[in-house]
């Protein structure tokens, strides 16, 4: 039987689609099992699916790796916790656009050119579209949770590449799991996930382990060996507009038309950032 090869720039775009209808799965299954019973759900189920794939050698991790892999795995925990508790508040589009500020932000960090200040400034006019400035605003506290899990995000980018220079990054990310599992489970179980698992909770959970995780993963991999990392970030600037297509189509979240405005001035910052940061290290 043939193995199917996903050409790099669809297998990218595959993995967006797969990682922002997971996401719309899972703000579908918080009325039954909250946000924190969720994000407990997904998260221990892409461990145990990533710990069976890639079966790591724990005893042979030096105390350096088992530093930076633990702080990997503690800034992916939070940033997937806080990040359901702001979708819960927030459009899903909202949430991924708003996110997508820790990372820009982190791209444009140190420099003193004027182009990367005009990522930064179109960003704030983005988020100045959504803000509460009248009853028709986003709300207040899941903006908030947004631009944190945002920073978890960017310090989740620095930690991973400190990790990948260590040791196998399939290795890393089911390590890291377990580790995010640790951050979040606490608040699944005080939430009362346990009094709702079924066989259905098993069947989301495993679905939203594949989507959320392992397919995307996979997917990343194999299209990062084939395309420049630069072609890739830039590509992963449409997650915020493909977020809000998801949150329309599964959610029937249906966003403003200055809430269109702050996905697409995201987009462009972070896909400026990115093309204007390759030019630098060239």
């Amino acid at each position: 039987m043939k193995t199917i090869k996903i050409p790099p720039l669809p297998a990218v775009l595959l993995a967006i689609i797969s990682v922002q209808g997971g996401a719309a799965i899972a703000k579908g299954l918080f009325p039954l099992l909250g946000a924190a019973g969720t994000a407990s759900v997904r998260i221990g189920f892409s461990a145990i699916i990533l710990l069976a794939v890639y079966r790591p050698n724990l005893k042979q991790l030096s105390l350096q790796q088992w530093k930076t892999v633990s702080a990997y795995g503690l800034s992916l925990g939070a940033m997937n916790l806080i990040f359901y508790l702001a979708i819960k508040r927030i459009p899903l589009g909202l949430g991924v656009t708003l996110e997508f500020i820790g990372p820009l932000l982190l791209a444009v960090l140190g420099s003193k050119r004027a182009i990367d200040f005009l990522w930064v400034l179109l960003a704030a006019i983005g988020i100045a579209c959504i803000a509460p400035w009248n009853e028709k605003g986003a709300d207040l506290l899941g903006m908030f949770l947004a631009l944190l899990a945002g920073a978890f995000w960017a310090g989740y980018i620095v930690l991973g590449g400190r990790i990948s220079k260590l040791m196998d990054g399939g290795q890393a990310v089911a390590i890291g799991m377990v580790f995010a599992s640790v951050v979040v489970l606490p608040f699944g179980i005080a939430g009362g996930i346990l009094n709702h698992f079924s066989p259905t909770m098993l069947f989301s959970g495993i679905a939203l382990a594949l989507l959320s995780s392992a397919i995307p993963f996979t997917l990343e991999i194999n299209a990062l060996r084939k395309i420049p990392a630069r072609t890739f970030s830039i590509l992963m600037s449409l997650e915020p507009a493909v977020a809000a297509i998801c949150g329309l189509l599964f959610l029937n979240e249906i966003l403003s038309f200055h809430e269109w405005l702050a996905v697409a001035l995201v987009i462009i910052a972070s896909a400026g950032a990115t093309l204007t940061k390759g030019k630098r290290n060239l």
